[in-house]
């Protein structure tokens, strides 16, 4: 088998050489063997492991890569396809609420008055069961912290009303839908003044086009991630392939 440098599996991707070598150390790639004098001495099976832990980064991002490649060399196959079922999980929950906020966005466009009774915005319909809901409720629907919707209200995102006794606050179907989309934006890397500004257009109705933008832009950034999962796993599985032919799998 043809031996490869560290410089060789680099040069393909613009890498170092001393990246390689940490990710043969962090276990993204499999133990390299050594010449007499130390150096390392690698092949086209970690050439294969080193694209398909590169495009595991760029579908699932760098620390569920390094999880997949290292279950895989430690021969916990469904640990790895278990860390894969996470991001198509949390892929389609991302499509579903991209759907819920743009119907929010044409059911807002469309109404005479936008602006719900309750809460900070209209019910979309879609939302079942009884409101209001309170920040711990929320909270658990979209597998955030309470800490990070009060953030979020502090930012101007959010808007709930508050109960008169209490002081608790109170979640209406248009705050929960003003959380779902500040929600699908913050995972799109938008910066909170910014998700306050497109979050505050849907809920006054005063214009839709920053956020027909976002919508556009977040679900563009889907379809590649979708791609780039594709791709991804077709490289593990030449990759697993070729381990288990060599022996390591």
């Amino acid at each position: 088998m043809k031996r490869l440098r560290p410089v060789d599996l680099g040069r393909e991707h613009g890498l170092s050489a001393q990246a390689v070598r940490n990710y043969e150390q962090d276990g993204f790639l499999p133990p390299a063997e050594r010449t007499p004098t130390g150096y390392r001495i690698y092949t086209e099976l970690h050439a294969a492991a080193l694209r398909t832990f590169l495009a595991l980064v760029r579908a699932y991002g760098h620390a569920t890569a390094g999880a997949v490649m290292n279950a895989v060399h430690a021969d916990r196959t469904d640990d790895a396809l278990t860390a894969l079922d996470h991001g198509h999980a949390q892929l389609l929950r991302d499509r579903e609420t991209l759907a819920s906020v743009r119907g929010a966005v044409e059911h807002l466009a469309g109404a005479d008055d936008p602006a719900s009774e309750e809460g900070t915005g209209s019910d979309t319909g879609s939302d079942t069961g009884p409101f209001p809901l309170s920040i711990g409720e929320v909270a658990h629907r979209l597998r955030l912290t309470p800490a990070t919707l009060r953030t979020w209200e502090a930012a101007g995102i959010l808007l709930p009303a508050r109960d008169r006794a209490t002081g608790h606050r109170l979640f209406h179907p248009g705050d929960v839908r003003d959380a779902e989309l500040a929600h699908l934006l913050r995972r799109g890397g938008y910066r909170l003044p910014h998700i306050a500004a497109v979050v505050g257009q849907i809920r006054t109705a005063g214009g839709t086009s920053a956020l027909s933008a976002a919508l556009t832009d977040w679900q563009e950034r889907l379809t590649a991630r979708g791609l780039a999962m594709l791709s991804a796993a077709a490289h593990l599985d030449t990759y697993l392939t070729a381990a288990a032919h060599d022996g390591r799998g």
